[in-house]
């Protein structure tokens, strides 16, 4: 197996540990489209910076979370990121508690809007 066959299969198989069928998704929603970009999703962040060993998954959901919110302008990426923290362990509390933490740095805004979008995440759950 060639290398960007190992980053892609190494992605997929973290990818599926983390998101479950909602990662799969996200990537059948690219075929059409952008079906290159689909494979990068996978390689990428997932092969590459997910499999890493420094943080375990647990951690890298909450800067996820952190992060999305702080932009203040990926809704439907943050939400996948809080089914995908709850999926590895991160309590409801703990991503309450990080979004709030990001109201000191990104602004009441972007942390209301991403409570909105937790408490959907939190319904379906």
């Amino acid at each position: 197996m060639n290398t960007s066959n190992q980053r892609y299969q190494r992605g997929l198989e973290k990818l599926r540990e983390i998101d479950g069928d909602a990662g799969q998704r996200v990537i059948d929603s690219l075929q059409d489209i952008a079906p290159d970009f689909a494979r990068y999703l996978i390689e990428f962040p997932f092969g590459d910076i997910y499999s890493r060993p420094g943080l375990d998954l647990k951690s890298r959901e909450i800067a996820v979370v952190a992060a999305l919110t702080a932009m203040g302008n990926a809704a439907p990426q943050l939400k996948v990121h809080l089914q995908a923290a709850l999926n590895v362990g991160v309590s409801r509390e703990e991503i309450v508690e990080t979004i709030m933490q990001m109201a000191v740095y990104a602004g009441f805004p972007a942390a209301l809007n991403s409570l909105a979008a937790a408490r959907e995440v939190f319904a379906q759950n």
